[in-house]
């Protein structure tokens, strides 16, 4: 049975406090309304956002660092397996029980040891239209038992396997002499006990009579005496033959060359396998254990991954692989930035200042009561996003909503507000990395690819003991990453003003936008707080101005 695939609302890349909050508490409103909707995040968490799911007690959502279809999305739940030691008629019982035409072999642990099928059964009658030869195969004798379903006329030793080959006693007394090894197991029919007891004598580990024939007392007699197994079975002597075949294990046919893949493995990756061996299954192992199934028809048309997306709107933020998605709703505040829909979708934005202010509003539009826990968490992504009311893009309804949450949450805006924000701004505590890629978003600006992180500080001294090697691995960044411009934008949240530090070629860009000198890869804008509303635009007109 095929796994149902959950449904994932999840932010930007690089995502930001209102980026986790909005995920975790748009999911829970979704699940509140009757839909199965997991939170995700497509990036790694910051200090100011982990403050807040460490406050409010509530585990991150799940890292998705891409949403490409993965052989775990198209597993097929697969409980019929069979041990390495069953045998033969185990297995064909099973295939026609379940009308599988192919039985991954496993081990007492689960280890896939290797696959079995129809065909390589065919292969051994094809091949070996006689007895096989048990020499070097390990098959007891009392498997040989079982398969043939046959009685003990004379106790031998049974716990044994099989030295020799299984031979049919036929022909002449002569003939049966010259041909019977010993630690042979003979079959036969109704003969005369001379045959019998020549082959008794010859040492043989056992002797079966088909037809539910009968031995005389003197052949009972030298087999109890030689410790030769008699045993009886009610088919004939060609069917018995056929049986015992089946008796092997299944590990002595098996293929041991199986094209097994696993779980985490993109669908994209193994289609070129699956299109040179044409297999109608395949196994999926995790750490060398089976786990399931794939089928060749689900992974060439796989199931797309459903999103649902918030805090952002344009493809170059989103999770890698949203072209492979199905999108099925945009809840956002930002610009519209072109991502493009098979069908009709549930959109909503808003002009405010963070998307949980919109989440919140429509847990209250649906009569979603909500919890202390996700007030608190929608809190902390507006008093992020309009960096507690200071930013431009903070409207009259964020303050109303804050409010109404900090209430439910039991929290002081202010206190609270002050403490998140404190932990997101201590850049001391971060990698040169993390500062240059935080909450980064990507902008197309005129032709140039534009990356803008964001790191509020609060002491303007820190910023000055990083610039160098921020610039550094700024330039490193933007180099590895394609952008045309990278900018790191340092804003102290108490003085109310932001610092530009960046590299790339169009620096003209800033000077037109900004009018500052750009030689020295800083510029320090007063009051300005917003990305959004304080750093595109401007880029944006400049662009235009420019031609570029």
């Amino acid at each position: 049975m095929k796994r149902e695939r959950p449904i994932y609302a999840i932010g930007h890349r690089n995502p930001d406090t209102d980026s986790i909050c909005a995920a975790i508490c748009y999911a829970h409103l979704k699940n509140e309304l009757g839909m199965h909707v997991l939170p995700a995040r497509a990036g790694k968490l910051n200090n100011e956002s982990r403050f807040a799911l460490d406050y409010f007690k509530t585990p991150a959502p799940l890292l998705l660092t891409d949403v490409y279809p993965r052989v775990e999305d198209v597993l097929i739940d697969w409980n019929l397996t069979i041990r390495e030691n069953q045998n033969l008629r185990d297995l064909a019982a099973m295939m026609r029980k379940d009308g599988v035409k192919s039985v991954p072999v496993v081990d007492d642990r689960n280890y896939l040891k290797g696959m079995i099928s129809v065909s390589d059964m065919a292969r051994r009658y094809f091949d070996e239209l006689g007895m096989q030869s048990f020499s070097d195969i390990k098959v007891a004798l009392l498997e040989i038992q079982k398969v043939i379903d046959a009685k003990t006329i004379v106790d031998g030793d049974l716990s044994g396997t099989i030295q020799g080959d299984v031979r049919i006693a036929a022909g002449s007394i002569e003939t049966v002499a010259n041909s019977v090894q010993k630690n042979d197991v003979i079959i036969v029919g109704d003969r005369i006990a001379d045959i019998m007891l020549t082959c008794i004598r010859k040492g043989i580990a056992c002797l079966i009579v088909t037809g539910n024939g009968q031995i005389e007392p003197q052949v009972a007699e030298e087999a109890r005496k030689n410790n030769v197994a008699v045993l009886s079975c009610a088919c004939d002597t060609y069917t018995c033959a056929r049986l015992i075949n089946q008796s092997v294990p299944v590990s002595s046919l098996m293929r041991t060359d199986v094209v097994a893949f696993r779980p985490t493995e993109v669908l994209l990756d193994i289609k070129a396998q699956m299109e040179k061996y044409k297999h109608r299954y395949y196994p999926v192992v995790e750490n060398g254990k089976f786990i399931g199934m794939v089928t060749g028809e689900k992974v060439m048309v796989p199931e797309r991954t459903k999103l649902i997306l918030v805090d952002h709107n344009e493809r170059s933020q989103a999770v890698e692989g949203v072209e492979k998605a199905q999108i099925l709703e945009i809840i956002d505040h930002h610009r519209l930035g072109g991502i493009q829909t098979d069908e009709p979708i549930f959109t909503r934005q808003d002009a405010v200042g963070c998307t949980c202010t919109i989440i919140a509003d429509m847990h209250l539009h649906r009569q979603v009561p909500i919890p202390p826990q996700i007030a608190g968490l929608m809190l902390s992504a507006i008093i992020s996003d309009t960096v507690l009311f200071k930013s431009p893009t903070c409207t009259a309804h964020d303050k109303e909503m804050a409010q109404y949450l900090a209430k439910i949450a039991g929290v002081d805006i202010e206190e609270y507000g002050l403490a998140l924000l404190k932990a997101g701004s201590n850049i001391d505590n971060m990698g040169l990395d993390d500062i240059v890629k935080n909450d980064m978003k990507e902008f197309m600006v005129g032709r140039y690819r534009v990356s803008i992180s964001q790191c509020p500080v609060l002491d303007k001294n820190q910023l000055f003991q990083h610039k160098e090697k921020l610039l550094n691995e700024l330039e490193t960044m933007r180099g590895r990453e394609g952008f045309d411009l990278s900018i790191v934008m340092i804003t102290n949240v108490i003085e109310s003003y932001s610092t530009l530090l960046f590299c790339g070629e169009p620096k003209i860009l800033l000077e037109e936008a900004f009018k500052q000198d750009t030689s020295q890869g800083l510029i320090t804008l007063p009051g300005v707080m917003s990305r959004k509303k304080q750093v595109v635009p401007p880029l944006s007109e400049a662009a235009k101005i420019l031609g570029a």
